[in-house]
């Protein structure tokens, strides 16, 4: 119960901070979009950073289906933990799109209307996926105490250096599609975005196995 809680916990306010941080820096950008967007970065890089820290060592701090995934492939996961987390995840991350709302004075219920869609958006997603699946394995083999730090960084640069602006999350991407804010998602955009992030993140993982086998041994 406390993985699972602090699963829940955790996806809640990453996506708050995520769509909250958007409507803050939305409204105050003045129509600048890179001003927004840094905004929205800031925020996200150092929550994640946050969170991680002080839950890794209860739940393993995933707050993602598609991290879950992997490590229940590794066998770190039993399947029903593993399910237990995926529901924990989806639901406090669309609990975290209310939160935000709340807080912003704005309709709770909302359905994005920013299109993320298209080849270029999905093997943006793919490369941030894997990026971010990469980042972890590598950082638990290596230096663990570094992982929250690594985590925050690469998210921090996904958000720029990818067309998508690095979601690799299904969960906050289910959650942001709830927000009609500068953080939204079209709902019809959501399966292509999961889709490459899972592909990502497998991708990811069958690399690792070569890429740390050495290290590993």
């Amino acid at each position: 119960m406390r993985k699972l809680i602090a699963e829940g916990l955790g996806a809640l306010l990453l996506v708050c901070v995520v769509v909250g941080s958007g409507i803050m820096a939305e409204s105050l950008a003045g129509g600048n979009v890179a001003v927004a967007l840094l905004g929205n970065t800031i925020a996200t890089g150092a929550i994640l950073y946050v969170l991680i820290t002080i839950l890794a060592d209860v739940s393993g701090a995933h707050f993602n289906p598609a991290v879950s995934f992997i490590f229940w492939l590794r066998g770190d996961l039993s399947r029903g933990l593993f399910i237990g987390y995926v529901l924990a995840q989806c639901l406090g991350g669309i609990a975290g799109t209310f939160l935000a709302h709340f807080m912003f004075e704005q309709d709770l219920l909302q359905f994005a209307q920013h299109a993320r869609t298209g080849h270029a958006k999905w093997l943006a997603e793919i490369v941030a996926s894997f990026g971010l699946m990469l980042t972890i394995l590598g950082g638990l083999r290596y230096r663990p105490d570094a992982v929250p730090a690594l985590v925050g960084l690469y998210i921090t640069a996904g958000y720029w250096f990818t067309s998508s602006t690095s979601f690799a999350n299904p969960a906050v991407t289910i959650a942001r599609s709830l927000s009609d804010s500068f953080a939204g998602i079209r709902p019809q955009d959501v399966i292509g975005f999961i889709i490459a992030q899972i592909i990502g993140m497998s991708l990811a993982y069958i690399l690792s196995k070569t890429l740390f086998a050495e290290a590993a041994k």
